[in-house]
């Protein structure tokens, strides 16, 4: 599929913004486009579909590269919405087993929670003490034992028959 190409050119793309010379290369208003162009041509001629090179010249020939680092982190922002792609940011106190992982991914897949396909990370904190925490599309699922204990300690605070024990 067509799309798929410009998904490769722009991952490799943003993979070379993380060059700093790079990087402040195209955001540089003292080096000219024409010049710009060069370095592109050089860096990325030959290697890149055609519809890739075709709108990096569009970009430069309007002075508008400084916008292609911004740009590229969007084209995949959209790429993983249009392809129904979801990351799962999975934290917990020690590193879970594979097993666990597909569990939880089996267990938002089925309940429908959770749609498409998941790219699971998983993280570790050890001031989670115990549970875990999971992040996707906008969502928090805070199962921790600190979240937990902090909403046990919540609801004492507005308990009025406690309120009235304590303030005697």
């Amino acid at each position: 599929m067509w799309w798929s190409g410009l998904k490769e050119d722009f991952d490799s793309f943003n993979g070379v913004l993380k060059n700093r010379d790079f990087y402040l290369m195209i955001k540089s208003p003292i080096i000219k486009s024409d010049k710009k162009r060069a370095i592109f041509r050089q860096l990325f001629g030959g290697k890149y579909d055609e519809m890739t090179l075709s709108f990096f010249n569009i970009l430069l020939t309007k002075d508008r590269e400084t916008y292609l680092p911004e740009i590229a982190k969007e084209f995949n922002t959209q790429y993983r919405a249009y392809m129904n792609i979801s990351t799962v940011r999975i934290t917990t106190p020690a590193p879970l087993s594979e097993a666990m992982v597909e569990t939880i991914r089996k267990k938002l897949l089925d309940d429908g929670i959770a749609t498409g396909k998941l790219e699971m990370e998983t993280r570790t904190d050890s001031s989670l003490v115990a549970g875990m925490i999971i992040e996707f599309d906008d969502k928090l699922y805070d199962a921790s034992a600190s979240r937990k204990l902090e909403a046990f300690k919540s609801s004492f605070k507005d308990n009025l028959y406690i309120s009235k024990i304590i303030s005697r």
